[in-house]
């Protein structure tokens, strides 16, 4: 899907370099002649345009965290509903604290005792006890980790929970992120703070504005067998009426124009090994053999990826001085 979206940006380009070359064909006709009279060549040219690359996915909240009792005991309070606004720190749930609000209150005694008559270590280790008590109690409190909505809640006053049980789930809908897909081949061109255009389905007649808002070091290798990056967008201000697990379909757009270099595909000849090579006329009429690594667009025209040729270059097209074969178009058409 990445590569064709890759061609698919280039249709009108390639249409309109083919239409000039098959003229260029024809006005060789009678130079070519000087070679061989079943000759034919074609001149490498170079095309700019703007990169686009198509993306999918679906959006999910900016940050989202299930909240969990660390302590174990019956539910005294629940402060909150599901679809309430919680501000960070807000108090959301609490268990009963009685044994860890005395267990506080007997080190606290016996540090006022050794503060008195005890030694310094014995201090020291109460001191310790009274941070891990205090730490206990404040188990006892479910709080609130950022500002947000309540998205579900499975408590009430009076049930129990175990220590790890889950209560309730936060998220922050004010900001929307998803993960796109990108292949290998147009990473060069994205970027960290890059613009990207989205269409929801459920609001088609809207485009949205996200952009590139992490890019991970590490590819992974796809179902397809194409090396991808997860990239990640970023949606600062969402319609409203956009929620987690809506469906998109956008654009990343290069703020840079690309040349690339165009030849007919009928000019490539492949030899064993995979190997690829293109006969170039010489300003004496001589015929050299060029080796190239190419990639097929469509429309019988290929890309120069590597390579000795330039722009204005005269290509023969068609069977060789050598006798090898053109290569044809990869099976499948193009990638």
């Amino acid at each position: 899907m990445r590569r064709r979206g890759r061609i698919i940006t280039l249709a009108v380009v390639l249409i309109v370099a083919a239409a000039v070359i098959i003229l260029l064909r024809n006005g060789k006709k009678d130079d070519a002649s000087a070679l061989s009279p079943e000759m034919r060549t074609a001149e490498a040219y170079e095309s700019t345009y703007t990169r686009v690359i198509d993306i999918s996915g679906y959006v999910e909240p900016y940050d989202s965290q299930t909240m969990r009792f660390r302590s174990t005991g019956a539910v005294t309070g629940v402060f909150v509903d599901e679809g309430d606004h919680v501000t960070e720190g807000q108090l959301l749930a609490s268990i009963d604290n009685t044994s860890q609000l005395a267990s506080l209150q007997e080190i606290r005694d016996q540090i006022e005792e050794a503060e008195l008559s005890g030694s310094r270590r014995e201090l020291e280790l109460l001191r310790l006890r009274e941070t891990a008590a205090e730490k206990s109690l404040e188990y006892t409190d479910i709080v609130a980790p950022f500002d947000g909505e309540v998205a579900s809640r499975d408590v009430d006053a009076g049930d129990y929970f175990e220590g790890g049980d889950e209560v309730m789930t936060i998220v922050d809908r004010s900001r929307l992120k998803a993960t796109v897909e990108v292949d290998e081949i147009d990473m060069p061109y994205v970027y960290e703070g890059q613009t990207a255009r989205i269409i929801f389905e459920a609001y088609p007649e809207y485009t949205i504005e996200a952009v590139v808002d992490y890019i991970p070091m590490l590819g992974r290798y796809s179902d397809q067998g194409i090396g991808v990056v997860d990239v990640e967008l970023l949606i600062e201000d969402p319609p409203e009426g956009i929620i987690p697990g809506f469906t998109f379909e956008g654009t990343l757009e290069s703020e840079t124009e690309t040349t690339i270099l165009l030849i007919p595909h009928s000019s490539i000849i492949r030899e064993r090994g995979g190997k690829e090579s293109v006969n170039v006329v010489e300003e004496d009429g001589s015929i050299s053999s060029r080796e190239v690594r190419t990639e097929y667009l469509g429309e019988g025209l290929s890309e120069v990826l590597e390579g000795d040729i330039h722009a204005g270059d005269t290509l023969l097209l068609g069977s060789s001085s050598s006798g090898r074969s053109p290569a044809g178009p990869p099976p499948g058409g193009p990638r």
